[in-house]
């Protein structure tokens, strides 16, 4: 009964694997590589059968003892030989090389079975039917062990050595023959059973580290895809990078496209990030698409995306770069619904601007800058002077920072004047820097640093508590004007920080204006609505600066609680002024008169244009012909001096 589970496993083992091997073939492939491991080990256990089948014919001079040790010898060589020659590496299939070994491990089996038989039956010196039995017992036991990756190749060779041996004791029929052909018939379902232990262990590790291997695999790929758009993210964009430049000649142009969708982040606001992931969507099948075939496309980020790939020359990439754009700035329908989405682009090639990866992918970058510093919607390749002017840059951002710490930044006001009485209403606070190695520093040098750079915010409430301070010591009826960046109003508490600047300088809040530009308004975002909200609720007024340069301004007119509007230059002193400009001043200056508004014309330099706007509706006006800009000794010096005049002195029209 011990030995029925042995039996029937080792059936069902072999009926499994004469049906088909559920394992993957990469599994199968493995542990077949197991059989030809260490052929060194297969000569030796070849040699000392040889050995001892030749000593036995020796003794015994028989010819079937030579002719089965000759056989032996034969087969012995080619199995050592094609374990030497041939490699599980090879290109043969895996049943190929199972066949090969099979072939001859069964006939090297069943060879020293026999010889090991004929040894008993011949009667041969006792020493030596010891020598013969022991080193085939032990061979079929040793096998076992090493060719357990294939459990029928190693059971099967353990058969072929020990029926033979178990029918020539048998046949001899001496107790102690018959006892040991048990034996030997109980000790090979015993061996199977070891066998197909330690050939499930195998098969488990090996099928366990290959699906570990296969989810690193996967693993890894996922870690390298982006999974909106299924392209290569910032990680895998870098793995590609590398890839490509050590495969590729040392003389290969490379181009590189930095792409960035402009005004992405309204799409996501006001239709939702589904829609905004389906456009993405649409774009990254777009740059698929258009670049040629072996290039690597990747969303890096957010709306931006990289195209890498082989080029020819710059003119080349330069026509990929306009083709590229010209792709992506096609609309996208979505839903039924038509999306207009532009694009900036930066391009750069390799060696050609960078030497490397990395200072490529910098020179893209600062070419994409430049791309969007110029208007956005347009394509900008790398040029050398783009470094010096980032580099001109970093060293104004340091400079500013460090100027807001030493006080080196001073505010100047320059007034807006009541254009029927003359008097001062409004001063507007200006910033000027007069740095002490370089000079006065220009505000459009600085200010769009400091916007770049975020240093705004910190500017831009340093001016309005030095504005609030100035302004408490004027009279009552004389405001301060204070012009906002976007980025100022974006910022976390910036509400309170104006609230604490007005309430440090115990200004009434009544007293502040606040301008603001179009360009604020156009990510529609909540915090700018709820930033007005809170201060207008307060008393702070606010003015639309730069009116008529924007795109939808009588919106904006209508939707925020604006008390004045500032009719940008352009209108009043510019190139293009003509009567078109004056009859649009008019137009503004009714709509104003209706909605109960202040009209102001900036850039006012001569007493004509002063008559002009005057005559067109206009109530405020600002300019170098009132005076510029000064410090605010000299604001209040204008003010007193104001005060004592008679009303015709103030203002000669």
């Amino acid at each position: 009964m011990a030995s029925r589970e042995p039996r029937g496993k080792v059936t069902r083992t072999l009926s499994y694997f004469q049906k088909g091997d559920a394992l993957s073939e990469r599994v199968r492939r493995t542990l077949v590589r197991t059989l030809y491991t260490q052929p060194s080990s297969l000569a030796a256990g070849a040699a000392s059968g040889i050995v001892c089948a030749l000593v036995v014919a020796y003794m015994s001079s028989s010819m079937v003892m030579l002719g089965l040790g000759a056989a032996l010898c034969i087969v012995a060589a080619i199995r050592v030989t094609l374990a030497f020659l041939i490699s599980p590496d090879s290109d043969a299939s895996t049943s190929t090389l199972e066949k090969i070994y099979e072939i001859g491990a069964f006939t090297y089996a069943l060879l020293l079975g026999t010889a090991t038989a004929a040894t008993l039956v011949m009667e041969v010196d006792p020493a030596a039917e010891v020598m013969m039995a022991a080193n085939a017992i032990g061979y079929g036991i040793a096998i076992c062990a090493r060719n357990a990756g294939r459990p029928v190749i190693a059971i099967g060779q353990l058969v072929l050595v020990c029926v033979p041996i178990s029918l020539a004791c048998l046949y001899l029929g001496s107790l102690p023959f018959v006892v040991f052909a048990i034996t030997i018939l109980l000790m090979v379902p015993a061996m199977a059973s070891i066998t197909m232990s330690v050939f499930h262990l195998l098969r488990d590790n090996i099928a366990a580290a290959e699906t570990s291997a296969r989810l690193a695999t996967k693993m890894q790929q996922l870690a390298r895809t982006d999974t909106v758009t299924g392209l290569a993210n910032r990680a895998g964009l870098n793995h590609e990078i590398v890839e490509k430049l050590m495969e590729i000649d040392p003389d290969q142009m490379m181009g590189m496209i930095w792409i960035d969708l402009d005004r992405f982040k309204e799409v996501n606001d006001l239709l939702g990030h589904p829609v905004g992931d389906r456009v993405l969507q649409t774009v990254a099948r777009r740059l698929q698409e258009i670049t040629p075939a072996g290039a690597t496309v990747a969303r890096f980020g957010g709306d931006e995306f990289i195209v890498f790939c082989e080029i020819e020359s710059r003119a080349d990439c330069m026509r990929l770069a306009s083709e590229v754009h010209a792709e992506i700035m096609r609309p996208v329908r979505i839903d039924g619904e038509r999306l207009e989405i532009g694009a900036s682009l930066g391009v750069a090639v390799l060696p050609e601007d960078g030497p490397d990866a990395d200072s490529v992918m910098q020179a893209a970058d600062l070419a994409l800058y430049h791309a969007k510093v110029n208007g956005r919607r347009q394509t900008c390749f790398f040029d050398s002077s783009m470094s010096r002017d980032l580099a001109r840059r970093r060293e104004i951002e340091a400079e500013l920072r460090s100027a807001i710490q030493k006080n080196e930044l001073s505010i100047f006001f320059q007034p807006i004047v009541d254009l029927a009485t003359g008097r001062i209403r409004t001063f507007e606070a200006l910033v000027r820097w007069f740095h002490p190695q370089k000079g006065e520093m220009r505000p459009d040098e600085f200010i769009p640093v400091a916007e770049e750079t975020g240093v705004i915010v910190t500017l831009g409430n340093w001016i309005t508590a030095q504005a609030a301070k100035a302004a408490a010591q004027w009279p009552d009826d004389v405001t301060i004007a204070v012009n906002l960046s976007s980025l100022q109003i974006k910022a976390p508490g910036a509400a309170l920080g104006i609230v604490n600047a007005l309430r440090e300088a115990r200004l009434d809040p009544t007293r502040l204006e606040l301008e603001v530009t179009e360009s604020l308004f156009l990510d529609d975002s909540e915090a700018t609505d709820a930033f007005i909200s809170e201060l207008s609720s307060r008393g702070v007024r606010f003015a639309l600066d730069d009116f008529g340069t924007g795109y939808s301004s009588l919106a904006y007119v209508n939707k925020y609680p604006f008390s004045k509007i500032k009719v940008d230059r352009s209108f009043v002193s510019g190139p293009e002024v003509s009567n078109r400009t004056e009859a649009i001043i008019r137009a503004v200056a009714e709509m104003g008169a209706q909605l109960d508004m202040e009209i102001v014309a900036e850039g006012l330099e001569t007493i004509e244009q002063v008559t002009a706007v005057r005559d067109a509706g206009c109530t405020l006006g600002q300019g170098y012909y009132f005076s510029r800009a000064v410090p605010d000794y000299l604001a209040a010096m204008l003010l007193a001096q104001e005060r004592d005049e008679e009303p015709a002195q103030r203002i000669a029209i």
